[in-house]
């Protein structure tokens, strides 16, 4: 399952006028034919422009900043180094790209070091660099030093870049949908609008009452809604719902897509609780769960943050997210503990499929049958990502770790979507989320991604980021 389409990148081709030619040509030629096998489209500066398409001065780097320009689609260069290449060149071409900027340099063969053969990569790289790091063009350099286009060591290095591009092109410029306000109980959910606009982030809201009058305009008959109830009974274990409420949570699945539609919503987070239980007796769980598993992140309890950070681990990852609680430790074990929400896990998160019943924890409060929705399961064993936002005086401050789901057994009586969640120096890590003001709510997502999350977040985007 994937949410995120490759990047497109642009390739610039670095070139020292006393190498051969045909380093430039074998480059183009080998590097459009791995990235389009990887799923990337590659925009090259044509051959004509300049000597094979090649920068070696800053009038040609001008010729290709102009070529950027003209190609906003591009979502990050691939700086390539046949040769030594030329660091002024490159600095006028990239001093305002825009976008992150990977730095690939050839290697060397030792049967190939007679003067009309080497390429001497590996020192132009670093004049490339200290040019960049003297006009403060951002990029990103990986190890080894060298790679060969064609090497595993490059087939790791661009999956890197790839996974770091779409979190710095999806954060740039989205919207999130806050539907209902937070409530008042919940100020660990605040969020500073402002600081989210000044970093490329809208946030759009609409209140209960609306979303309340839409669902009374759907008539229970027509086929938006039943269309809705078939896919329901589909995706998770409906057998115990009440028609009446299986209706009520038909009505309000077409009424978020309407919104999420209406506001070009990238993610949403909703106000869950107790309004829709009072009102109509459900509680959405088992919607949120649907919607991030067809890769509209949302999350509960109005937490903007949330629904952000899953935003961007969904981008990295390629994969569903979800939003759950640092819930409960597990025994005296201190590197495990148990992650837990009432249902908005992801079916493709999930063991098994989920059982849709009356939320236990709310039946407490307003009495039975008053919120069918909860899905509940367990969360497949998995490696994770996970992490949060917070706005402080007009920042955007994350924390980012990464751990795994294990195999074990969390007792049968444990309602809602649970797992046991392994981090290495958890006790550290929780002391860290809890003394600098996060919330009590994590994002997360399958597979390791956190160290192309902290460099876009970081040297791209500006964010103020914590590893834990």
């Amino acid at each position: 399952m994937s949410f995120s389409q490759k990047s497109t990148f642009a390739v610039y081709f670095g070139n020292r006028g006393f190498f051969p030619a045909s380093l430039q040509s074998q480059a183009r030629e080998e590097m459009r034919q791995i990235l389009e096998a990887r799923g990337h489209k590659v925009l090259m500066l044509d051959e004509s422009a300049t000597r094979y398409g090649a920068v070696e001065t800053p009038a040609e780097g001008l010729k290709f900043a102009a070529f950027l320009k003209d190609h906003p689609e591009v979502e990050g260069v691939i700086l390539c180094l046949p040769n030594f290449g030329d660091e002024t060149g490159a600095a006028a071409a990239l001093q305002d790209a825009g976008v992150p900027i990977l730095v690939q340099a050839y290697p060397d063969e030792l049967d190939k070091m007679r003067p009309e053969l080497r390429r001497d990569a590996f020192c132009g790289k670093f004049s490339i660099m200290d040019v960049f790091y003297q006009y403060s063009i951002k990029c990103t350099a990986l190890l080894p030093h060298v790679a060969a286009p064609a090497s595993v060591d490059f087939a790791a290095n661009l999956d890197y870049f790839d996974r770091l591009c779409r979190v710095v092109r999806s954060m740039q410029r989205m919207t999130v949908a806050a539907v209902g306000a937070r409530t008042t109980a919940f100020k660990t959910v605040r969020v500073d609008e402002l600081a989210l606009q000044r970093h490329g982030i809208t946030m759009e809201t609409i209140d209960l009452s609306d979303v309340f009058t839409r669902i009374e305009k759907l008539d229970a008959k027509s086929k938006l809604v039943q269309e809705k109830v078939a896919f329901l009974n589909g995706y998770a274990d409906h057998s115990a719902v009440p028609m009446s409420a299986k209706l009520d949570l038909a009505r309000l699945g077409v009424v978020l897509e309407e919104i999420a539609a209406e506001f070009k919503a990238d993610c949403l987070a909703i106000r869950c609780w107790i309004e829709l239980q009072k009102r109509l007796g459900i509680s959405p769980c088992v919607l949120v769960s649907a919607m991030n598993n067809i890769g509209l992140a949302t999350a509960c309890e109005v937490d903007i943050g949330s629904a952000v950070t899953m935003y961007a681990l969904k981008a990295a990852s390629g994969n569903v997210a979800t939003c759950l609680d640092w819930n409960n430790n597990f025994g005296n074990e201190p590197n495990k503990c148990i992650l837990f929400h009432c249902g908005p896990v992801p079916q493709a998160m999930m063991s098994t499929k989920g059982i849709v019943t009356d939320h236990t924890i709310l039946a407490n409060a307003l009495g039975p049958n008053c919120s069918w929705g909860c899905n509940n399961g367990r969360i497949s064993p998995t490696p994770m990502t996970f992490g949060n936002l917070l706005t402080e005086d007009g920042q955007m401050k994350f924390y980012l770790g990464q751990g795994r789901f294990t195999e074990d057994v969390i007792p049968a009586d444990f309602f809602g979507c649970a797992g046991v969640a392994e981090i290495a120096n958890l006790q550290t890590v929780l002391h860290t989320v809890a003394t600098s003001g996060h919330r009590h709510h994590v994002a997360v997502t399958p597979r390791h991604v956190a160290d192309p999350v902290y460099e876009a977040f970081t040297k791209y985007l500006n964010y103020n980021v914590v590893r834990v």
